[in-house]
């Protein structure tokens, strides 16, 4: 159990040790070179970890803004949080093994499915099976199954949505990429498949709908058309606009410089951030999808790999930023709205509003267009307001204080547990 433990908690968990040994797998399987598997596993990780440099830069422009934005409009609520529901289940609950064995269920789940079934995807985002693992855990302790019931029906749930979700988001996955190579990994899909259908009602339709990435500008805005110009020329005034409201005390940020001056350098270092976390999808990409083959050839037929969201970014950068304004939107009027049906004040959570927002916003506009971009934004922000607000009381009868998560997947399978095996079993 110690040395299952170590690999889990030390090797699995980390998403480019496990990405880079499966890209080693697949490049020994093709009987490739010694350099050439040396080369393509260390590229394979230097990518991901580049991937994981810009979004960490990203993570820490957007808790700033997430700081400032509360304070700058006095809201008061629930942030939903899955690393606080996680540390909590590990650390005071004592379900740290349960965790494990199940993220390690999933995973094999995962792969015997893929073997035997027409769903042809091994799910390498390992933070969101841990998450995924957490919720079905602390589920089967709500529904009072023991430990070996818990980690078994966690790891079926689990390894079904790790193989479903890629399947569902994959014929909007081969417009956006115009191709097949790879899948989308991200336990957020639920939620992106509520933006495709409010893009499709209320959007544009047919060949000649309007993209947001194919928008005319005249001659002196051209400039606009540079993917980062473009997000800095939306975010900066964004954070500057906020501090202003939250003031000196929290937009300083405890830094001599000036505040609004803090926010302007603070917005700058998101755009970096993007530019940092485009260029390591780039290069994750050019060697992951080779090195899949191998696999794909020997161990799992037709096999794509289901990668995080970001890797969806460089195909439809401006449909991210629209995605990630019209989600905010939408949990802020969620938050006023959730409190008039009885249900608990979600605050916006502004790292899932840009990463899950944003990859909402390219679905949407490849369905719907600009107009359904915009409208179907606003409807999932909505959404992924009301389930962690409808989690919340599932989570307080296990002694979670004003707890969420934020993955809609997630959510909806630890609402399996709550409000289907639950009442089934004490019915029996």
């Amino acid at each position: 159990m110690v040395v299952v433990n170590f690999i889990i908690q030390n090797i699995l968990t980390q998403a480019a040790i496990t990405i880079a040994l499966i890209a080693m797998l697949g490049l020994l399987l093709q009987r490739k070179s010694f350099g050439a598997v040396l080369t393509g596993t260390f590229k394979t990780l230097l990518g991901f970890q580049v991937l994981s440099a810009g979004s960490a830069i990203i993570v820490t422009a957007l808790t700033y803004f997430g700081k400032i934005f509360q304070h700058g409009f006095h809201l008061k609520g629930v942030v939903p949080s899955i690393e606080a529901i996680n540390g909590q289940a590990m650390n005071t609950l004592g379900l740290g093994n349960e965790i494990a064995l199940t993220f390690l269920g999933i995973f094999i789940v995962n792969i015997i499915i893929a073997r035997f079934s027409p769903w042809k995807y091994i799910f390498l985002t390992g933070q969101a099976l841990l998450w995924m693992s957490t919720m079905t855990v602390v589920g089967g302790k709500i529904a009072g199954f023991n430990s070996v019931v818990t980690i078994a029906v966690g790891s079926v749930i689990g390894g079904i949505f790790a193989v479903a979700m890629p399947a569902i988001a994959q014929p909007f996955v081969r417009k956006i990429t115009k191709g097949d190579a790879i899948a989308l990994g991200h336990f957020c899909t639920i939620g992106y498949m509520v933006e495709a259908g409010a893009a499709w009602i209320f959007g544009e339709r047919g060949e000649k709908k309007h993209s947001i990435e194919d928008i005319k500008l005249p001659k002196y805005m051209e400039f606009f058309q540079d993917t980062y110009l473009s997000v800095a020329v939306v975010m900066v005034p964004l954070f500057m606009i906020t501090a202003a409201f939250a003031g000196p005390k929290y937009a300083g940020n405890g830094t001599s410089l000036n505040y609004i001056m803090n926010a302007f350098m603070m917005g700058i270092q998101f755009v970096v951030g993007v530019y940092v976390l485009l260029a390591g999808v780039r290069l994750l990409l050019g060697e992951i999808v080779p090195a899949f083959r191998g696999i794909a050839m020997k161990l799992v037929p037709n096999a794509k790999p289901a990668l995080d969201c970001p890797v969806l970014f460089p195909f439809s950068p401006n449909a991210v930023i629209l995605g990630f304004i019209t989600t905010t939107i939408g949990t802020v009027i969620g938050m006023f709205l959730m409190p008039v049906f009885g249900l608990a004040v979600i605050l916006p959570g502004m790292l899932t509003n840009f990463f899950a927002g944003g990859t909402a916003g390219i679905f949407g506009n490849v369905v719907g267009g600009r107009r359904g971009a915009i409208i179907g934004g606003i409807i999932h922000g909505l959404f992924i307001t009301l389930l962690p607000a409808l989690l919340v009381t599932a989570l307080t009868s296990f002694g979670f204080v004003n707890a969420s998560a934020t993955d809609s997947d997630t959510i909806v399978a630890m609402l399996m547990y709550a409000w289907i095996l639950t009442p089934i079993l004490k019915a029996v």
